[in-house]
């Protein structure tokens, strides 16, 4: 096991302020192991919707739900978009005798649900695999290259560990996908998702992706949502900052879990990884997914000119900017395109991450950053 207490105790404090919490998240990314955490799943008040007996106890779900009082979790609540209506007559009770926590592989329909029935009612937590500060700083290489989802991270050999990422795959376009009515054949899906992994860290060209696969753009902006919905994908929307260059507009995308990133790439052991011609792109975008991550932030986006200029991620935090550059070198140093970014966005500070052992400035607020630092539980802005 690898200790969740961050996780926990956030998923405590959004259940002491909010009637229902949403907690999401792509499959076998621990939502299920975090909720027995919180009530154990022999409890009558646990609904796992994968087993018949939960789903058969849920028949007439007003009967079995009215009287239940203190916590109640529903696992896998997509497969019964019929519950919401009923959970928003719970939620309103006025001596609120029961709060409940449902949990759902992360889709276009369930925050639609959730959105429509429990307006007003709820807090949402997304969740993904393990992150640095959970396994470590001496796992970061492990961590990177098998990503964080538990199953992968924690398996007993890299070939067992690449052989469960392709069934994980396997299994998301072949049932999960067909379950939230997706009606895109798997195989198309598999050769897009392969081709987001040769895109990855680079801006999105919807044309010739979708040139590429011989689809209309339409078609592959709706494959790039999909899996944007089930948060295989990161589309890191662009900063349109008020100047009068011209500023990139298309998002940059990221698969965003890097063990199948090097799956889709591959790639099926470190050595390959650091001899692969995307391994720059990879450790960025394990990076940006690591910072998003542990750092407390409003909204996030990149910044990018076509003169060149451009910042990996900015973070925006209450009315300050923050930026985070992402240089897999051992001896970052302040650049161009750094300096043009700290005056055209007036960032507050700007933190430049890389794979060395010590932190020491670069200019005013701006800081070299060992990406060790990510894994102290504690913000790289500070100090």
């Amino acid at each position: 096991m690898v200790p969740r207490a961050a996780l926990l105790n956030a998923i405590r404090r959004a259940l002491a302020r909010s009637r229902v919490v949403v907690l999401t998240g792509p499959r076998q990314c621990g939502k299920t192991t975090l909720a027995r955490e919180v009530l154990e799943a022999e409890s009558v008040n646990y609904f796992d919707l994968e087993d018949p007996a939960s789903l058969a106890r849920l028949d007439e779900p007003m009967t079995a739900l009215r009287p239940l009082t203190g916590l109640v979790v529903i696992d896998e609540v997509q497969r019964r978009p019929d519950l919401f209506p009923v959970l928003r007559v719970l939620a309103d009770r006025s001596d609120l005798p029961a709060r409940f926590l449902i949990l759902g592989s992360a889709s276009g329909d369930l925050l639609r649900q959730t959105s429509e029935s429990l307006a007003g009612r709820t807090e949402r937590l997304t969740i993904g695999g393990f992150t640095l500060d959970e396994v470590g700083a001496r796992a970061e290489h492990a961590l990177w290259l098998r990503g964080g989802l538990p199953p992968s991270y924690l398996a007993g050999s890299e070939p067992d560990s690449m052989v469960w990422r392709g069934n994980f795959i396997q299994t998301l376009l072949e049932r999960d996908f067909p379950q939230w009515g997706v009606r895109v054949p798997a195989t198309a899906l598999r050769r897009f998702w392969a081709m987001i992994a040769h895109y990855h860290g680079q801006t999105w060209n919807a044309a010739e992706t979708a040139r590429a696969l011989d689809v209309s753009e339409s078609t592959a902006r709706r494959h790039l949502d999909l899996l944007t919905d089930a948060l295989m994908v990161r589309q890191l929307q662009p900063l349109r900052a008020n100047l009068r260059k011209r500023q990139v507009r298309t998002p940059k995308i990221y698969v965003r879990d890097t063990g199948l990133l090097h799956h889709l790439l591959g790639i099926t052991s470190y050595k390959a990884l650091l001899t692969h011609p995307r391994v720059g792109a990879s450790w960025e975008g394990f990076v940006v997914e690591q910072a998003l991550r542990l750092e407390t932030h409003d909204e996030a986006f990149f910044w990018a000119t076509h003169q060149g200029a451009e910042m990996d991620l900015v973070l925006r935090r209450g009315d300050e900017l923050l930026g985070v550059e992402c240089k897999r070198t051992d001896a970052p140093r302040l650049t161009r395109s750094i300096r043009i970014a700290l005056a055209d966005l007036r960032l507050s500070r700007v933190r430049v991450i890389y794979p060395g052992a010590q932190r020491f400035p670069l200019a005013e607020n701006v800081d070299a950053v060992p990406l060790a630092s990510l894994a102290e539980g504690r913000s790289i802005f500070e100090g």
